[in-house]
């Protein structure tokens, strides 16, 4: 079950507390002839997802919408069965609103800090394959202009635009733990009243394109907390924001991300089809950039599963493709394929394929090449844990030293998760110089987030 933000939404709009919405529920069931004796904890339940049976989906509509002073239908609390249908423009349009509303129901939540959002796993089976498939076959949005209140302007998606450059660079400063706060509050008070608002067709797709990067953003910054379910689900929205925005590419950028989370929860197999899925369905809208990340990670899964050659079929594809990247004519979201991101994943593929020395090769490059803070962190880790598993600790100990300072003032799980690791190893491995890396580490990790 996932939790019913779009119910918890209105009961806080409603000014009603749980305890109160079950009474009035009771209350309104009495004038139906129900004895109902529903309380608190019973709302509780409804908010993480369960459906109470019978009238009472219909009678919380009721009270909510006496509350509220509008008509509250099944959909709008988040029980009802909503059909995406492309049937008709009209249908297509519903369609895209009712997106709006759970998405932006989402967004509130987040910025409520509900901590079962938080702590809510990520989806597995059909209901994480389902998004990539909707996003790779028909029906296709033919018409996604809106009327509303306020007219969207080019000026606005401009304003989208540069906040996602903006908390992107934040996020590779400072992590996604400190970052993700402020995409968030963006998202309410920016990007949400200009989903709502009116614009044709052209100025829409350009909107929920500007939209789909911000959001992107904000799952990149969930996954970088361990977020995970909240990661997988703004994930899911931006992958929705890119269809109807008719981007294709900008699909692909977000199947990556589903990608690179799929690895890191160890779901291999789902790892791969989604990478072929974005290379097919993209098709020549993808970049040599994506193109590289996506036969790079392919590669690292493949690896895992120890089918040698694939892995080492995705490597020559990924070094071939990252041959062709000019930066120039990379789209904004692909910045993130640096020099050097290819190499790192590279040697984590090969890591896994168990050829130390072209693993070694492939991160040394990795570190030499220019990068952001946080990709050198990370490429810093690869190095010094391949050094380790070469019985070079004094050489690992040097790289972990530089790779603890260059971590302080981040906030990011994934990046604490590899300062353990590395300083397990480097305790383990009984060298002289690594007492005062580690102790270097325990100051970096000293801080709590």
């Amino acid at each position: 079950m996932e939790p019913n933000v779009l119910l918890e939404s209105l009961i806080e709009e409603a000014g009603v507390s749980r305890a109160g919405l079950a009474g009035r529920v009771n209350r309104a069931g009495l004038v139906r002839g129900l004895s109902l004796r529903y309380e608190h904890t019973a709302v509780s339940r409804w908010l993480k997802g369960q459906r109470p049976r019978g009238q009472v989906p219909d009678l919380i509509c009721d009270v909510l919408a006496g509350r509220l002073g509008r008509p509250v239908g099944l959909d709008d609390i988040g029980m009802g069965a909503f059909a995406a249908s492309g049937a008709d423009a009209g249908a297509e349009s519903a369609s895209l609103s009712g997106f709006v509303e759970r998405a932006t129901a989402l967004w509130r939540s987040d910025e409520q800090q509900r901590p079962h959002l938080a702590t809510v796993p990520a989806v597995t089976g059909t209901p994480a394959i389902m998004p990539v498939w909707e996003w790779e076959n028909p029906p296709e949005d033919t018409d996604v202009s809106r009327p509303g209140p306020g007219r969207v302007s080019a000026s606005d998606i401009a304003v989208l635009k540069s906040a996602r450059d903006h908390y992107e660079q934040m996020y590779r400063k400072t992590g996604g733990i400190a970052t993700r706060s402020r995409v968030v509050r963006f998202l309410n008070a920016e990007a949400a009243p200009l989903l709502r608002g009116g614009y044709s067709d052209a100025l829409g797709r350009s909107l929920h394109r500007a939209t789909a990067g911000l959001v992107a953003v904000a799952g990149i910054c969930a996954y970088d907390s361990d977020a995970h379910g909240l990661a997988q689900r703004y994930f899911h929205q931006a992958l929705r924001l890119a269809k109807s925005s008719g981007d294709r590419g900008l699909g692909g950028y977000v199947i990556a991300l589903l990608v690179t989370q799929s690895l890191f929860l160890g779901d291999y197999r789902r790892s791969i089809a989604f990478a072929e899925a974005a290379l097919r369905a993209a098709g020549a809208h993808i970049t040599p950039a994506l193109a590289a990340d996506l036969h790079a990670m392919q590669a690292k899964a493949y690896a895992q599963l120890g089918d040698a050659a694939s892995a080492r079929a995705c490597i020559g594809r990924a070094e071939a493709q990252a041959g062709r990247i000019h930066i120039g004519r990379e789209p904004d979201e692909t910045g993130y394929v640096q020099p050097g991101l290819v190499d790192v994943q590279v040697a984590e593929a090969l890591l896994g394929l168990g050829d130390l020395p072209a693993a070694r090769e492939h991160a040394a490059s990795a570190v030499r090449a220019p990068a952001h803070d946080r990709g050198r962190v990370h490429r810093l880790a690869m190095l010094s844990h391949i050094e380790l598993l070469q019985g070079e600790a004094d050489r690992a100990a040097g790289t972990a030293a530089e790779m603890a300072t260059r971590a302080r003032g981040m906030e990011s799980q994934r990046l604490r998760d590899r300062l353990r690791q590395i300083r397990r190893e480097l305790a383990a491995s009984g060298c002289a110089d690594a007492v005062e890396t580690t102790d270097l580490i325990d100051e970096a990790l000293r801080v709590p987030l």
